[in-house]
């Protein structure tokens, strides 16, 4: 990482993918913050570690939980308040201001593979994909959700360092490989590779502003 000793400010830390971030940033000597409804989920103890008890749908203390923090990772998924509500969308409109207030620039923001860039269509497979699998399954909200949010990053928060990840999350099984990032190639992968990347990708700046695939280079 650039800057040792950063403090990182995790929302979705008790997700799959959430906690191997929490884990790996951890082991690298970073701190973490953590904004959890259930903080039992999380059952590792460490001094770096402090877990605020609440929900991005009623917290209303963000401004004290940005006190500090170096870089906000955002890996919130949930597929059936999604479908009733933008909720992700709601919650980043009020966590980019906050960002703005206490002079935090990094954000990176998960959204899914199957969610459309700005202004963009998907590929033929990807749309058909997402049109079967991803409507069967009950994500279309979340789809929908993560394409708010990536149209607000895009036309209100160009001031804010922020990078989009369109991850194809398959498994939590073990590494298969070190996912690369490309506009146009996917691979499906396991959580804890998404998370090495989401750890690499939010140092890099020519990652800045992009809305991205990552995929596991031979």
């Amino acid at each position: 990482m650039k800057n040792s000793n950063s403090t990182f400010l995790v929302f979705g830390a008790t997700g799959r993918t959430g906690q191997h971030f929490v884990s790996i940033a951890l082991k690298e000597g970073h701190k973490v913050k953590a904004l959890v409804r259930n903080p039992e989920k999380i059952k590792i103890q460490n001094i770096n570690l402090e877990l605020i008890k609440g929900s991005i749908t009623n917290y209303e203390n963000i401004d004290e939980l940005l006190d500090g923090v170096d870089f906000v990772i955002c890996m919130l998924g949930n597929a059936q308040e999604q479908n009733k509500a933008p909720i992700n969308t709601i919650f980043i409109k009020k966590l980019i201001p906050a960002m703005r207030r206490q002079g935090v620039k990094r954000f990176l923001y998960q959204a899914g593979g199957l969610t459309r860039r700005y202004k963009e269509r998907l590929p033929f497979v990807t749309w058909i994909l997402r049109n079967t699998v991803a409507r069967y399954n009950g994500l279309l909200g979340q789809h929908k959700d993560n394409e708010t949010v990536i149209e607000y990053l895009v036309e209100e928060a160009q001031d804010v360092d922020w990078i989009v990840h369109r991850a194809g999350i398959i498994s939590d099984g073990p590494s298969k490989g070190i996912l690369k990032r490309d506009r146009t190639k996917f691979s499906l992968a396991t959580h804890v590779d998404i998370v090495n990347y989401n750890f690499q990708v939010i140092n890099d700046d020519s990652a800045i502003h992009t809305c991205d695939l990552s995929y596991y280079k031979k």
